[in-house]
This record gives structure tokens, sequence and C-alpha cells, in this order.
């Protein structure tokens, strides 16, 4: 990957209103911190359609707005034509990784990757807050998005 090169990459989770639209918001914030937002197009998306067209969870939000990075999100469906739109298609555990190989035509130019793979401190799977009574395990969750953006952008770009 070239930094002059358009990227593009979609963030998927079970329903699209927790882990993968923290894991996209913090892709485009850290992105934007090195320098290369321009170079993606970032986006996330659904397994299910349980919660298609509603925003991002309430403590979604008040995680992203407390580490300054916008919440704004509507959540929506993966559909086929994705697997062609997007260069990669990051899943949140693997449960995310089957139905996303299950979904993807034949002809997919998507590379299919495991979020948490990037991750320095080695935790594959994004923690999934949504069952959680409090604000503790989406913290856990951008910390995991935190270093496994960082992690994938700084292998093709640099620290």
């Amino acid at each position: 990957m070239t930094s002059g090169a358009k990227n593009s990459a979609l963030f998927i989770c079970l329903g699209n209103i927790c882990r993968s639209p923290i894991a996209a918001a913090v892709f485009k914030h850290v992105a934007k911190e090195m320098g290369v937002a321009d170079n993606w197009n970032v986006d996330s998306a659904a397994i299910g359609s349980w919660h298609v067209g509603n925003p991002a969870d309430p403590r979604a939000q008040k995680t992203l707005k407390n580490h300054d990075i916008d919440p704004k999100h509507s959540a929506r469906q993966i559909k086929t034509s994705d697997f062609n739109q997007y260069d990669y298609i990051f899943g949140m555990d693997e449960e995310n990784m089957k139905a996303l190989k299950r979904m993807a035509p034949s002809n997919s130019k998507a590379k299919l990757c495991l979020l948490g793979s990037f991750d320095p401190n080695g935790e594959k799977i994004i923690r999934d807050p949504y069952y959680d009574n409090d604000d503790i395990g989406f913290e856990k969750c951008y910390e995991q998005c935190l270093r496994s953006c960082k992690g994938f952008l700084e292998q093709d770009y640099g620290s």
C-alpha cells in the first residue's frame, strides 16, 4: 500500500451499534493523526439487520466523545457489493469472520481480516460490550480498537 493510493476499509460486528462503529471512528481518527486520512474510505456494517438505521449505542457514543472522536453513525447491514467495494473487511471476532467467509462471493476483492490480529498486545477478539450494564466494556473495546487500528496502519505507513 502506498501513501498516495486510495484504500478502503469496512468494519463488521453483529449489529453495527457497538464494536464496528467504534472501530471505524477510531480508524478514521488514527488515520487523521498519521496524516493519511485522505487515503482511506472507511465505513462499518452489521452481519444482522436488527439495528439498521439506528445510531450507535449511547454508551459507544459516550466513549467516543470522551476521546474527542465524532460518534456520528447510522447502522447498516453488509451487502454483497461491499466485498468488491472495500479492500479490507475487518471482523471483530471469530463468529464475524465465519459469517463473512460464508457471505463473501467467490470473486471478492476484499481481504477479510480479524481486527484484533493487529493488536500488539495480542488480544485478538474485540470485546463485545453490548450486554454490559456500564461503560467499562466500551472503554475496553475502544482501547483494543485503538491498538489494532494503529497496528494495522503502522505496518503500512510506519509509526
